[in-house]
């Protein structure tokens, strides 16, 4: 924890807390997030399961002998545990014998078939999603606004420059990896597509050892890239990949893929508000469709910066991704969730953020500054007909834009925030 050159993440203080209340704590999420790097800053000792020396001695030795693995100072890593499921008994069962906090820090980068696992771990091994680095993190983002004190109305007006739209498109392509954060954007935006190679290839077979069809793996997952930020049916995706891409895929294959791609956190879609704003009206139960990082989209589609500029429309899907990533990574850094919302009346809220203690805030994603009003008169639209139906309104309104030079509140109340001026 001593280490000069971690770069912190939003996750850390969680991590923390966890430490101090549980047994164990499972780190989760894709791969080359930073998942080893910030468990290691938080650890005592070490043993890597994904470590090919030796023959992979130290995963033969995990099989042979769990227990084994499982001796040293605390909290120890098990990085990629995934690698030998029986693990995660091993070291529920050691936290039940040694009543301590803080004993493991569990890694994995694909959810196991759950064949092999006694016992879910409940009270004793706390789960953890982490996820690619948001601007904040990764130094895109002057944090002139908290997402925390946002959501509390206590904002101060501040300017904060002008956006470079080239700059704003990098940021999409590059992606939130740790690896390419130093890198000039091109150079970056190779890593996306290297990863969804890696996974493809390999990962998926060494999740349960069985030989899928890569191909149809890789065409459900460009339809996915070209539904991006929106609520497709798996039927729309089958379709999608028969009429795009003259492949036929039946819904029990694209559903089954579906849940693979959960499973190794490519996905990471976006639930439905549901109920919470308790009005009468019914909603819409579909998920929003996401990567785990906008990135990846623009792998799967070969776009590049020069290509998004001619093709607005889907930079707006794009950047409505990125802003979901990091409100996301934001919000979970204060126990906030987050929704979209969808009802039958085709009333729609970009993103959904809901607090601790219930209250919900309204969030309109918008690339340009020219399309604030828009999106100001919408959350108001949608606001004063949630008072009318007796429903639960929303805490705070807010316009989360591209190309805005300034945070503020409007006279109609409704907030604007740029996305490279927010934090948690």
């Amino acid at each position: 924890m001593e280490n000069k050159e971690y770069r912190r993440r939003m996750i850390d203080d969680r991590i923390e807390e966890y430490l101090r209340t549980f047994g164990a704590v499972c780190i989760e999420g894709p791969k080359w997030c930073g998942k080893t790097w910030t468990s290691s800053y938080h650890s005592n000792s070490s043993i890597y399961l994904g470590d090919p020396d030796g023959n992979f001695q130290n995963r033969r030795l995990a099989q042979m002998s769990p227990s084994i693995v499982l001796e040293g100072a605390s909290p120890r890593l098990l990085d990629e545990w995934q690698e030998v499921p029986a693990l995660w008994d091993a070291v529920r069962y050691k936290v039940d014998q040694t009543p301590q906090k803080g004993q493991f820090i569990l890694t994995g980068s694909a959810t196991p078939v759950h064949k092999g696992i006694l016992h879910s771990g409940a009270g004793r091994i706390a789960r953890l999603r982490m996820r690619p680095m948001s601007l904040f993190e990764s130094g895109d983002s002057d944090g002139a606004v908290s997402l925390k004190k946002l959501c509390d109305r206590q904002i101060q007006p501040v300017m904060t420059g002008e956006v470079d739209l080239k700059k704003l498109i990098g940021y999409i392509v590059r992606g939130g990896w740790p690896a390419g954060i130093q890198m000039g954007f091109e150079q970056a935006a190779r890593l996306p597509a290297e990863y969804l190679d890696a996974v493809l290839e390999d990962d998926i077979y060494r999740m349960d050892g069985i030989r899928r069809d890569s191909s149809k793996m890789r065409l459900l997952l460009r339809s996915l890239a070209r539904s991006e930020s929106t609520t497709v049916t798996n039927k729309s995706l089958k379709n999608d990949v028969k009429e795009r891409d003259s492949e036929d895929i039946d819904l029990e294959t694209v559903a089954v893929y579906l849940d693979i791609f959960k499973r190794l956190f490519l996905t990471d879609n976006q639930p439905p508000f549901a109920t919470r704003i308790r009005s009468s009206v019914r909603v819409k139960q579909a998920e929003k469709r996401h990567f785990s990082d906008p990135s990846l989209a623009c792998a799967l589609l070969k776009v590049t910066p020069e290509k998004l500029l001619g093709d607005l429309e889907t930079l707006g899907f794009l950047f409505e991704a990125l802003c979901e990533r990091d409100l996301r990574v934001y919000g979970e850094s204060f126990d906030a969730s987050l929704y979209h919302y969808q009802d039958y009346r085709d009333r729609e809220i970009d993103a959904v953020l809901e607090l601790r203690d219930g209250d919900w805030c309204a969030f309109e994603i918008k690339l340009g500054a020219n399309q604030i009003d828009e999106a100001a008169e919408n959350l108001l639209k949608i606001d004063r007909e949630i008072e009318r139906e007796n429903g639960k309104r929303p805490k705070i309104l807010c316009v989360i834009c591209g190309l805005s030079n300034a945070a503020y509140r409007r006279e109609d109340g409704v907030y604007v925030v740029p996305i490279t001026s927010l934090r948690d």
